[in-house]
């Protein structure tokens, strides 16, 4: 699944092709995506332009001209592809591009003036909500989002104050999307492993000198990751059809029994289970 980083490096590329776009029809080849799209989206959307797209989580979220809002949500293996109506040439604005997308699982197609916006996704666990205005204002997926990592409002009284509500694992808090928005197993494992924090450890027993040192882990994890175009797992590429790189910097992710990169440590790189999640970490500098 697509992490923050991920997300927001399609955002960006979806900004520079399709935003001031008006939508001038739509083709749903598949409504039975994770929930059913509306029988009334299209009628709701062609003729709109896009004005504005926005990232809150791991969410899509796109500004119509009249003020209303349809949101994507790529799920486990949605993907969104651009073509040229000309030269019917695609970018794959996900981090799947070494595997071609397979024209059957094309179920929504947006269509502009020169280009086309297709939602592919093979499981069909993503899905394309419409809200009017005021209906987004208590839109179900985001009215209980945390804050986002790299927002201003993501410091460290909030954080501190936050995890007092909590009585679990540290690495199941960082998970829950209602304490910040749109952290991920790959990158919640490196912050803590920069942290020195073992991810059993009860949320409560972590100090405020780890705290402070967590919250500049994540911050600098995922602007590094944004910066080096996201992770590349399983032939995942980045929004310009380039495989991202920051794989390539993983101190414990997906390094099972390899010894922990810190050079005076000599421990190994364990894998547990938390949350039904993979947990990598080093069984020595991480307590």
């Amino acid at each position: 699944m697509p992490e923050l980083p991920e997300v927001e490096i399609t955002k960006k590329t979806l900004q520079k092709h399709v935003v001031d776009q008006t939508i001038q029809d739509l083709q749903i080849k598949n409504r039975n995506l994770r929930y059913k799209i509306d029988n009334e989206f299209k009628n709701k959307i062609v003729k709109k332009k896009i004005v504005n797209i926005s990232r809150r989580s791991k969410y899509l979220v796109f500004l119509l001209s009249d003020g209303n809002y349809f949101i994507i949500h790529l799920g486990m293996s949605g993907r969104l592809l651009i073509a040229n109506k000309k030269q019917k040439k695609f970018l794959d604005t996900s981090f799947y591009a070494s595997h071609p997308a397979i024209k059957k699982h094309n179920h929504v197609y947006f269509l502009f003036k020169k280009k086309i916006l297709i939602y592919n996704d093979t499981r069909r666990f993503g899905f394309i909500k419409y809200y009017n205005s005021k209906e987004f204002l208590n839109c179900q997926h985001l009215i209980n989002l945390g804050v986002e990592p790299l927002s201003s409002e993501c410091n460290f009284a909030q954080l501190s104050q936050k995890i007092k509500k909590y009585n679990k694992s540290i690495k199941n808090v960082l998970m829950d999307q209602t304490c910040i928005a749109g952290l991920g197993n790959i990158y919640v494992n490196e912050a803590l492993f920069l942290s020195k924090i073992h991810p059993e450890r009860n949320s409560l027993r972590v100090d405020a000198p780890e705290l402070k040192k967590l919250l500049q882990a994540i911050k600098d994890i995922l602007k590094k990751s944004i910066r080096l175009g996201g992770s590349t797992i399983k032939d995942f590429h980045n929004s310009e059809g380039k495989i991202g790189s920051f794989q390539n910097y993983f101190k414990v992710y997906g390094r099972e029994n390899e010894k922990c990169t810190r050079s005076r440590c000599g421990g190994m790189i364990k894998k547990i289970t938390i949350g039904g999640r993979a947990s990598f970490f080093c069984n020595i500098c991480q307590q």
